[in-house]
């Protein structure tokens, strides 16, 4: 099959040429630096081995990705899928449009690629792989909530000035085919197989964990389900298995178009594989996320992610350009 689709230029800024430039430094100092680099991203970690006091030289893929850019002296690119969509569950969020939550994680993501550009002069480059409409049909988000979101978050990071962002989405590839027919080619392009998911839920720690962490969420955001429960959790379990599909679909789908960057997860992940989890905001629950929470500003000053309804017993809505954006401990 041919290759699924070409992103534009002008959405992937911070893309790499396919042929490095000439190394500017020598390769000692590069290596250095990138373990200099990854040393800002380690407080930011999110771990699914968070008892194990995990450092730089634990994560091998990473530094070498890092050292690449830093001794060909290029911006230093770093892709994050995620910035899908809200939750549908109005429990747990203050609408379909972003709001504090990705305010402050973008805001945080710019921040870190600027601390990178003090150690590293060519600067870096997150590029948010928003894949809300890659599973849009098995989360019950409809599409034109996703667009609408996707179009605020990037009219957030240009209201915010957030220079180190850039974003990327399913519209970017294709064409104009409809959502259903890019999602079934990029699905039947790149997604594993139900059996495979299946083998690596029963041998894989990691899988089980994402499986389970999928499933829960599914079943907390499915309003309006009229059968019994144990009827809604086979329904979830099925769907989380497409999730998973759609989502490392995705995934090799950004590889293929930016097979130098570093790979970023809103997941926890384990040190040394493919991807670095990184932590947005504080929240209870590792796998919380601000597109299935509301923020909550803490008297202290602190920020926290907590389901909406528990939030609005906090603390009082505020409201930003005229629609609810966080609450305010009272």
């Amino acid at each position: 099959m041919p290759p699924v689709g070409t992103a534009p230029a002008a959405i992937t800024p911070g893309a790499t040429p396919a042929t490095p430039a000439p190394a500017l430094e020598d390769r000692p100092s590069a290596e250095r630096l990138a373990a200099r680099v990854l040393g800002l991203l380690m407080p930011h970690r999110r771990a699914a081995d968070p008892e194990f006091d995990a450092r730089p030289e634990h994560f091998p893929l990473q530094l070498a990705q890092l050292t690449d850019f830093i001794a060909a002296g290029e911006p230093i690119v770093l892709t994050l899928p995620g910035f899908p969509c809200k939750s549908p569950n109005p429990a747990k969020v203050l609408g379909h449009l972003p709001d504090e939550g990705e305010r402050l994680s973008l805001t945080f993501l710019d921040g870190l690629c600027a601390e990178i550009g003090r150690l590293h002069a060519p600067g870096a480059r997150i590029l948010i792989c928003s894949d809300g409409h890659v599973f849009g049909d098995l989360i019950n988000v409809p599409d034109d909530h996703i667009d609408a979101y996707s179009n605020a978050l990037t009219a957030m990071i240009g209201r915010e000035g957030l220079t180190h962002l850039d974003t990327f989405d399913l519209r970017a590839v294709l064409g104009d085919l409809p959502y259903d027919e890019k999602r079934a080619r990029v699905h039947a392009r790149y997604a594993p197989s139900v059996e495979e998911l299946r083998e690596q839920v029963l041998t894989e720690e990691e899988t089980l964990r994402l499986y389970r962490g999928i499933t829960r969420f599914l079943t907390e955001d499915t309003v309006g389900f009229t059968g019994t429960r144990s009827a809604l959790q086979r329904e979830c379990r099925r769907r989380a298995y497409g999730v998973i599909q759609r989502s490392r679909a995705w995934g090799e789908l950004i590889a293929e178009h930016h097979p130098r960057a570093v790979r970023l997860s809103i997941h926890p992940q384990p040190a040394g594989t493919a991807k670095f989890g990184i932590r947005l905001l504080a929240a209870a629950d590792a796998w919380t996320t601000p597109w299935h929470s509301a923020v909550l500003h803490r008297t202290g000053g602190e920020r926290e992610l907590l389901r909406s309804e528990e939030a609005a017993q906090l603390g009082r809505l505020v409201l930003r350009d005229g629609r609810p954006s966080h609450y305010e401990c009272r």
